[in-house]
């Protein structure tokens, strides 16, 4: 990396250290800018998660140029003979120490948090022959899922014509898988009560075929915004949006055939694409979000029409907020049994009501997915 971009890189992370996000830095600052070019972003910001990526390595007693160039050379040599590094080390030094109490950490986990992440697509499904044609460099990795491509190439995504016209959307394969496991049907009425920026709510939509109906709620107004400008140029006309806080009190009086509870979590799934959350993220985060994942769960419950299904997805891994939020759930709500879904990224199609999509398995996020159906006429029977 040459010294101008050094700087640049030196500078984000800096602002970074004072309790910033650091995408949220690299977006201020590449809007802001006037000199760096696309391939300059680029490299930019693959330095910084690159810093981050290696920071259980670097000697703190260093400049900031000084660990960039360090992280530089960790990451060369991982590409160059990733054998180098042993497991225990990676262990040790890849996430913080109060993650061994809340997941069992493996080597081949810590490895692929260490490696590059691929960039994924999901098509429409009417249009996947345009994407290949019009992007070129994408592979489909999933022989059952067409529509999910791995992209290779590097242009731009974001300033291609396909993008702009609405012909594929930048989604993880591990939230793809989301939408998937759902399987949602034309002409349903869904909730998609975490909807966040709409990633799913569109993919939803195109496997509804645009039909039925989908409300999209969020307790942030700007990222409702987000999803529709992302829904006017997917064309998807079947949602509509309102804001929630995850309370008691709901978006809408109608009920609903499904319900995606897409919740906030730590992230701890992302922590290959987004490196510097390892190092920001507490085990104090972990208890106050499970607490609120149970919280909305339980909120969203009176929304379900009789036999109709919930659906609880989050990209990360804790203990805390995956299975024991479902150890409470089934025990606090014995009107709902385990809905048991094929995974179609899986080699074997085995049925099953909870899914741990892992990301050495993947190559994507890493993503905990479980499901129940409300029963219809007998809400104080218990699973058996």
């Amino acid at each position: 990396m040459d010294i101008r971009l050094a700087r640049e890189a030196e500078a984000i992370i800096s602002e970074a250290e004072q309790g910033k996000r650091a995408d949220a830095v690299l977006k201020q600052r590449f809007k802001a800018s006037r000199s760096l070019s696309p391939d300059d972003k680029t490299a930019v910001s693959q330095a910084v998660f690159t810093f981050y990526r290696w920071r259980g390595w670097l000697d703190a007693k260093q400049s900031i140029r000084g660990q960039l160039y360090e992280s530089e050379s960790f990451a060369a040599r991982f590409t160059r003979d990733s054998k180098s590094f042993t497991d225990v080390e990676l262990m040790e030094r890849s996430v913080p120490e109060w993650t061994r109490k809340q997941m069992k950490i493996t080597p081949a986990w810590v490895r692929s948090l260490q490696a590059e992440p691929c960039i994924w697509l999901r098509c429409k499904r009417s249009a996947r022959q345009a994407v290949l044609e019009a992007l070129g460099n994408v592979t489909c990795p999933f022989s059952k899922v067409r529509e999910a491509l791995q992209y290779r190439g590097e242009e731009d995504l974001f300033r291609t014509a396909a993008f702009h016209e609405g012909l594929f959307e930048i989604q993880d394969i591990s939230s793809q898988a989301v939408g998937l496991i759902a399987n949602p049907q034309a002409k349903q009425t869904w909730w998609d009560a975490c909807a966040g920026e709409g990633g799913k709510t569109l993919h939803l939509s195109d496997l509804m075929n645009n039909t039925g109906m989908i409300w999209a709620s969020d307790l942030a107004a700007w990222r409702l915004q987000v999803l529709k400008r992302r829904c006017g140029r997917a064309g998807v006309f079947n949602y509509r949006s309102a804001s929630w806080d995850g309370s008691a009190k709901l978006p809408t009086k109608t009920r609903f055939d499904v319900v995606l509870v897409d919740a906030p979590c730590t992230g701890i799934g992302t922590w290959q694409r987004n490196p510097q959350a390892r190092w920001t993220t507490t085990e104090r985060d972990v208890a106050e979000l499970a607490e609120l994942q149970k919280r909305i769960l339980h909120n969203a419950v009176p929304s379900l029409k009789p036999g109709g299904i919930l659906i609880y997805s989050v990209c990360t891994l804790a203990r805390a907020e995956t299975t024991e939020v479902v150890e409470e759930f089934a025990k606090t709500h014995p009107e709902f049994e385990a809905l048991p879904r094929s995974n179609p990224l899986a080699e074997k199609s085995i049925k099953a009501a909870q899914h741990w999509l892992l990301p050495y398995e993947v190559n994507g996020n890493g993503m905990f997915i479980a499901l129940w159906r409300r029963q219809a006429d007998n809400p104080g029977k218990t699973n058996g």
